[in-house]
């Protein structure tokens, strides 16, 4: 592929549901909209949105994210919470475990890496 892709122009959303094993509370439904997947099929893009809840994850790839709709605080298995709001951007590495909080209603531009 040899030309630019938008991410502001992405699929038509796919609502999908958070694992019953990994929601902690809230709402269980999520919307993606995917953009762009290179062709070794390890980094992907698009935006992804969540009504508030808590998420327990195990990242097994590079994450980053964009905050454009929300905010949200992450808890580490240390205890270490951090929160992000509209317009914040932060990385969470591979190897991470905790807890995933959208404290609202939440829109995310991802690009993650396997």
């Amino acid at each position: 592929m040899t030309k630019v892709i938008s991410i502001n122009t992405s699929d038509t959303p796919t609502l999908g549901e958070i694992a019953p094993e990994k929601l902690i509370s809230g709402a269980s439904t999520v919307t993606l909209r995917h953009a762009f997947s290179n062709s070794t099929g390890q980094f992907h893009v698009g935006h992804w949105s969540s009504a508030p809840c808590e998420i327990s994850v195990n990242y097994t790839e590079d994450e980053l994210c964009v905050i454009v709709e929300g905010s949200v605080t992450l808890t580490g298995a240390d205890g270490t919470q951090t929160t992000h709001m509209k317009g914040d951007a932060f990385v969470i590495p591979s190897g991470f475990s905790g807890v995933w909080k959208s404290n609202e209603n939440v829109t995310k531009i991802y690009a993650t890496f396997e």
